[in-house]
């Protein structure tokens, strides 16, 4: 028996909910009303105990487990939340290792003397005479008080030591000065401070934790202009984004993020009212730092200067972008990097360019208006390359359209949708009055859509389709166990879907949270591009997961298999997906017949239209039997 096993044998769901929520006795199951939605005339809210699930049958239109309702109730993730049920519970999870443990105090110690350090520079910056100099220059770029103190700014004096004697004053460790970034190595030996005679902006990572900081020179011939802190075991530039434990709530909210250059173009706009920017702190975009991004939207945009994205755009490879990563300098603006992390991500990228000579702080600021519109008017990666193009050259000379014909083409194959790829090659002929059979017939024909490698497997453990929950546990776990010898059979999955009319494989197929989790990592896993998706799953797969998703010998029970037609262990393998999606299907059902039992106010705003759900499930239910039955599968 797992931990998660364990914990949901030893708490009944029905006492968890009663905690917050009044529940009513009907038959075998209790209702009530949602918590997490207003709604006064029906308890649509539905908990069941045979199965030690939940539903809510009106605005939310979800449901779970024990986990999931925890999670939801208080804003855990899945760690926190398993933690805290097997404290509860008391369910031993696994512990840390001596090191592992010292490693956290460390880090933990850390954060600590940076928290001591931002003190520091604010009392630097409001009182002292040399503070004045950077407070002055906020004034200067309309910052008020009060987002001064938000985002916990300061002042670094102009010493070699003044941070060092104050911090070892307090009990901190010259070596842990040096741990957390804060001082240089003298060449004579002894050390001394990173930042002198600098504006310091304090840097969070997304939890909102301390990480570093970044300094902005004061004098003018002072270098460089900004300088960050060194890369630590809490600070990674490339894996941290500016701002980002600010705006991640207005991020989802909007459902939209804007990418700016610097630190104060990210104040200047929050002052403003434009809560959702964020900055990679003058270095190139990584893709660390996309994956992070698309934790909270999809929809990006980048606002990027017009040195760097007008005349000077470059259309570089995504290889040559990474190799700039580790130099300071100005953004670049990497047009075939970007469509294929757009590819991989799924997202939207476009691209808004700003007014020459000015900022996104100084725009904001002065006229929020006209930033509003330059966000809402950003255009996609390839119809800003075509217009940038075309805006610097003599579209007229036939050679000039072959050289721009040769530069965008590339970036419409990247594209993975084939309507939007049709799209652009006539927008393309358009802007360079050819004719559209032209630009079909000099494009590469390769699509970014084109099937992953599978590895072959041979044969699939036989799965019970008992009716009883430790079945339905069992045919999950065997879904996901064959996810985790290869992810990409994800893929493979969906586009069989698909040929059935079926939506994709969702977290919501499995019932289990640890499993819905650990899809969740599957799809993350697919969606990076720089470890391997195994890797990647086996070094964030949490402890408590491991002890059902890895048991046993999986090659043995998952040996490779063959991507071939009619292969009859793909057939198997499709069978067992479309299974688990019918078991989901039949549980909303059963669901929905028991709330048809119950009375209910039609009137009641949220409250789901109970036969029209019914008749969606029913027509799903038969597409899955076809599926079932039909002998020709889409290999």
């Amino acid at each position: 028996m797992t931990a998660v096993d364990d914990i949901k044998a030893r708490l009944d769901i029905v006492d968890i909910v009663s905690e917050t929520v009044k529940l009513r006795h009907s038959g075998k199951n209790y209702t009530g009303f949602c918590p997490f939605h207003a709604n006064t005339k029906t308890p649509a809210f539905v908990v069941f105990p045979d199965t030690q699930t939940w539903r809510c049958f009106g605005q939310c239109n979800e449901g779970g487990d024990l986990f999931s309702f925890v999670m939801k109730r208080e804003g855990w993730d899945f760690p926190e939340t398993l933690r805290r049920l097997a404290e509860r519970a008391g369910v031993t999870l696994h512990e840390y290792t001596p090191e592992e443990q010292e490693k956290v105090e460390e880090n933990e110690r850390l954060r600590e003397v940076l928290s001591m350090t931002v003190t520091f520079f604010q009392h630097q910056l409001r009182n002292t005479e040399a503070g004045k100099q950077a407070l002055d220059y906020l004034y200067h770029r309309k910052l008020t008080d009060e987002t001064i103190d938000a985002f916990a700014l300061g002042y670094a004096p102009d010493s070699w030591d003044a941070l060092t004697n104050h911090l070892t004053s307090r009990s901190v460790s010259v070596q842990e000065l040096r741990l957390a970034g804060l001082v240089s190595e003298r060449d004579s030996g002894g050390v001394y401070d990173r930042f002198r005679h600098r504006l310091v902006i304090p840097i969070h990572d997304e939890r909102g934790r301390m990480a570093g900081f970044g300094g902005r020179v004061l004098r003018p011939d002072d270098v460089p202009k900004y300088l960050n802190s060194p890369k630590t075991a809490l600070f990674d530039k490339g894996r941290i984004l500016y701002g980002l434990d600010m705006a991640r709530r207005d991020i989802r909210a909007q459902d939209q993020v804007v990418i700016v250059e610097g630190y104060l173009d990210v104040i200047g706009p929050y002052q403003a009212g434009f809560k959702n920017c964020v900055s990679p702190m003058g270095t190139a975009l990584t893709e660390d730092q996309f994956r992070l991004i698309k934790r909270y939207s999809r929809r990006i945009i980048l606002a990027l200067d017009p040195d760097a994205a007008g005349q000077k755009a470059t259309l570089r490879g995504l290889q040559t972008a990474r190799e700039t990563l580790e130099r300071e300098g100005d953004p670049i603006f990497d047009s075939r990097g970007l469509m294929q992390v757009e590819g991989r991500l799924r997202a939207d990228i476009r691209v808004t360019t700003l007014p020459d000579g000015l900022d996104p702080d100084e725009i904001a600021l002065e006229d929020p208006d006209q930033w509003a519109q330059l966000v809402a008017d950003a255009k996609p990666v390839v119809t800003h390359v075509m217009e940038t193009l075309a805006a610097r050259a003599d579209v007229d000379d036939p050679k000039v359209k072959e050289e721009i014909a040769n530069q965008v083409l590339p970036l419409i194959e990247d594209v993975k949708g084939s309507v939007e790829r049709e799209a652009y090659r006539q927008r393309l002929a358009r802007l360079l009055q050819v004719d559209e059979r032209a630009l079909v017939r000099r494009s590469s024909g390769g699509s970014p859509g084109r099937r992953r490698s599978f590895r072959p497997r041979q044969q699939l453990p036989a799965s019970s389709l008992s009716p009883t929950d430790t079945a339905h546990r069992l045919l999950e776990g065997a879904c996901i166990k064959a996810l985790l010898v290869d992810p990409t059979l994800v893929h493979f999955i969906d586009r069989a879907f698909r040929e059935f009319e079926l939506a994709s494989l969702q977290p919501d197929d499995f019932s289990h949270t640890d499993f819905k989790e650990t899809f969740k990592l599957v799809n993350q896993a697919l969606d990076q591009d720089v470890e391997s998706p195994m890797d990647f799953i086996q070094k964030r797969l949490p402890e408590p997961l491991r002890d059902f998703v890895l048991e046993g010998d999986q090659e043995e029970s998952y040996p490779n298999w063959r991507f071939q037609p009619n292969a009859p262990i793909l057939e198997s393998l499709l069978n067992m997906f479309i299974r688990l999606r019918r078991v989901r299907i039949d549980e909303g059902l059963d669901q929905l017949v028991f709330l048809q039992s119950q009375e209910r106010d039609e009137e009641e705003e949220g409250v789901l239209d109970i036969n029209k759900v019914f008749s969606e499930l029913v027509r799903a239910r038969a597409r899955l039997d076809q599926a079932l039955q039909q002998g020709k599968r889409p290999f």
